[in-house]
């Protein structure tokens, strides 16, 4: 089962969290991201983020399958 720190917090590169972090979200942080969870996977799903470099379906399943899994720490 995927875990936040060991699976989900590398996914985003520093350039993202520095980009994320002046609109409101820390994507460093485990509560902000379980917060905004959703809104993150309509974002990665779509392809719209990151804007420069969009998530392979590999990684876009790994975010689901953590979301669907609890989204464990």
């Amino acid at each position: 089962m995927p875990g936040f720190a060991k699976d989900i917090r590398p996914l985003f590169r520093n350039v993202d969290i520095d980009h994320m972090k002046p609109q409101g979200l820390d994507l460093s942080s485990y509560d902000d991201v379980c917060n905004r969870a959703d809104d993150i996977y309509d974002q990665v799903s779509n392809g719209f983020m990151p804007p420069d470099q969009p998530w392979s379906q590999d990684l876009i399943q790994l975010f689901r399958d953590w979301m669907d899994g609890g989204m464990q720490p």
